[in-house]
């Protein structure tokens, strides 16, 4: 595995996959010519998607982010501090933005900690990793680039030392139970005795609050939403017409999740010239996008146990509407 040294305490790898990784292509042969359709929520996040994603964080509507990082503000020296980590491993960091309320509480505490953030987008992450080892003159950060998704099996983290593994924005709720509870089970696989999981979910709570946080007046997540389609415009020479699509995003309250879908305006045929095919869809007829599974305190700690993970700490936002865990291994 290369290592590239952008700077004395900044420096990256790859994390090759321990399982191959499907290709757009193959995930719109599965999901898309199957009915009913679905698309990969992963295929949202180009360069436009991404911007759009910041832009629904800032509307009033869309409540996890923020609620998360006061969370995380609040009581992050009470995670550092029972955590105590050498070293934190962030799986999906992105722009590390939330995890500053972290490295806050690790200055404060004067309890170093070299920072693995693991993601896709080297620039992403190098590009913020700069800033954060200027912010924080302790700091030393390897970026590890790749998809998590793939497997936590190549992850080359040291053998000395706790660890702290950050899994934050609600994430795990984007995978169904049984993938969800694979997830964690590969995370416990990389856990010791003394390692801790901070887990950021988001909770059930009546409709209303749900649906408008995935359905924003400003119409800034129908965009995103519509943005899948762009991107399959592009990438397989597709001729999806975007703009007569309408975004909708329902809560499932016996299956506990928000389910964000997209519905055909009319009749069409779409040609898909990349995989030399073509598919009629119907007026009404709907995509699903993404699902995301709100939780409650019981079936948190159920997912959880069935992973091999207990909880050690639980911090709520007022009235249930967020929790931030911290887990070890059972």
């Amino acid at each position: 595995m290369a290592i590239t040294q952008t700077g004395a305490r900044l420096s990256s790898s790859e994390v090759a996959p321990e399982q191959p990784l499907a290709s757009l292509a193959d995930d719109v042969r599965t999901g898309l010519l199957s009915r009913p359709r679905w698309l990969s929520p992963k295929y949202f996040y180009d360069d436009r998607g991404s911007a759009l994603f910041e832009a629904i964080c800032a509307t009033p509507e869309y409540y996890p982010s923020r609620t998360e990082a006061a969370l995380l503000e609040a009581h992050g020296q009470e995670i550092i501090e029972h955590a105590a980590p050498d070293h934190m491993l962030e799986l999906g960091s992105g722009s590390s933005r939330k995890t500053r309320h972290l490295l806050d509480a690790c200055d404060a505490l004067d309890q170093s900690c070299q920072y693995w953030p693991f993601d896709v987008s080297a620039q992403m992450m190098l590009d913020a990793g700069a800033q954060l080892v200027a912010d924080y003159d302790w700091l030393a950060l390897h970026a590890l680039i790749g998809d998590y998704t793939g497997g936590l099996t190549n992850v080359p983290l040291p053998e000395d030392g706790r660890r702290l593994i950050v899994f934050l924005g609600g994430t795990l709720g984007n995978f169904e139970p049984g993938e969800a509870r694979a997830m964690l089970e590969q995370i416990a696989g990389l856990m010791r005795g003394d390692d801790q999981l901070l887990l950021g979910v988001d909770r059930v709570k009546d409709t209303a609050t749900l649906e408008a946080a995935y359905d924003d007046a400003e119409g800034v997540t129908a965009d995103f939403n519509r943005n899948v389609l762009r991107v399959l415009n592009r990438e397989l020479e597709a001729d999806f017409p975007v703009d007569d699509y309408r975004h909708r995003a329902l809560f499932d309250r016996d299956k506990a999740r928000i389910e964000m879908r997209l519905g055909a305006g009319h009749a069409h045929r779409v040609t898909l010239a990349t995989l030399d095919t073509a598919i009629d869809i119907d007026a009404g007829e709907e995509i699903v996008t993404e699902f995301s599974h709100k939780f409650t305190p019981d079936t948190l700690a159920a997912l959880l146990e069935s992973a091999g993970l207990a909880m050690d700490r639980h911090f709520e936002a007022e009235g249930g509407a967020y929790s931030l865990v911290l887990a070890r291994r059972a």
